[in-house]
């Protein structure tokens, strides 16, 4: 029996906005569409039909796609949400809101006058990515798992994420104790406008300090860095300390910020004692520089399948064989936990 084709709900109050995107949907001949002019549409619609994924216009009148966004997720079923926002300064703010909420992915929204070019392609390339992912995921194993012998606390954590990390890194941070002091690192993949909203939001749940990186910015226990859009994150050692240092050469995953460089000179500068997380992403990114993580001497982690929006990054460790253990983001919080002698 020939497998059923992906469907896409598009969710706009624009006609023009649900025409053209239509368009350039059906125009790569892999998917369905079915459209809702309003958040109550595509609940209504939801009740009565199946989707794979749905894309969702955050700024309509009545009720916002973010305020739908909870009972969107619950009615999807396990669809995937795309959020589309402008780079405004409310827009940015409200498409991280969703992707902490739950949403997979966010995608910048240009003028009515340009959805084509660039934008077009960077649609169908989001939407063929999460569509090629659904598949039935791997069910863990309930025996215990092992992430490695106990040793000091590490001094560094540096974790990477994409697609869907934002969600998982609310998780991780929910479950991770004060006592967990190192310094963290993070490189999520976002554009360079949302970083701020993105390092507040982060501070808010990792409950501790977490700041934009600069380049010559000290590195301090218990607070949290986070890569700008436009430059790698990576580290460096200082006489009395360490030092972050911005990086803008091209990267081998060719993302800008990626989390190879990241790792890389974490490995270096800290050895064996980093602890390196990979969580939810697209791609490969992270997979070079875990490499060098676990060839010093680090643990590295990564999210499990079950629990990823998508599982291209911590699937390439886990292939790899580089992962001490593929876990939800919860459990890694306590697999942290523990190295800090704290609650399990």
């Amino acid at each position: 029996m020939k497998a059923a084709r992906p469907r896409v709900l598009i969710v706009d109050d624009s006609i023009v906005a649900r025409a053209v995107l239509r368009r350039i949907i059906e125009g790569g001949g892999r998917c369905d569409v079915v459209e809702a002019g309003d958040a109550r549409g595509a609940l209504d619609l939801l009740a009565r039909e199946r989707v794979d994924v749905i894309l969702l216009d955050i700024e309509m009148p009545g009720q916002s796609g973010l305020a739908a966004l909870p009972e969107i997720l619950r009615a999807g079923a396990g669809a995937r949400v795309l959020i589309v926002s402008s780079t405004s300064a409310p827009g940015a703010e409200a498409s991280l809101r969703a992707l902490a909420l739950g949403a997979a992915d966010t995608l910048v929204k240009p003028s009515a006058g340009v959805l084509a070019g660039q934008f077009a392609q960077a649609l169908e390339e989001r939407v063929a990515r999460l569509t090629d992912d659904i598949a039935p995921s791997v069910r863990p194993s309930d025996a215990p798992v092992a992430i490695g012998p106990q040793r000091d606390p590490p001094r560094i954590v540096a974790i990477g994420a994409s697609t869907g990390g934002i969600h998982a890194l609310g998780r991780f941070f929910g479950t991770l104790d004060a006592s967990c002091d190192a310094p963290i690192l993070i490189t999520q993949h976002l554009p360079a406008s949302f970083m701020p909203y993105f390092a507040a939001q982060v501070s808010a749940m990792a409950r501790r300090p977490c700041l934009v990186a600069e380049d010559r910015m000290r590195v301090r226990h218990g607070h949290v860095y986070v890569a700008p859009g436009d430059a790698h994150l990576v580290c460096a050692p200082m006489t009395d300390g360490h030092v972050l240092r911005l990086d803008r050469a091209k990267s081998a995953s060719g993302c800008m910020p990626s989390v190879d460089p990241m790792f890389d000179s974490v490995a270096r500068v800290f050895g064996a004692d980093a602890f390196a997380v990979v969580l939810s992403g697209m791609g490969r990114d992270g997979a070079i520089g875990a490499e060098r993580i676990v060839a010093t001497g680090g643990a590295l982690i990564a999210q499990d399948q079950e629990s990823s929006v998508v599982w291209g990054m911590p699937g390439a460790v886990v292939a790899a064989g580089l992962a001490r253990a593929a876990l939800p983001p919860e459990a890694i919080g306590r697999a942290l936990n523990q190295r800090f002698g704290g609650r399990r």
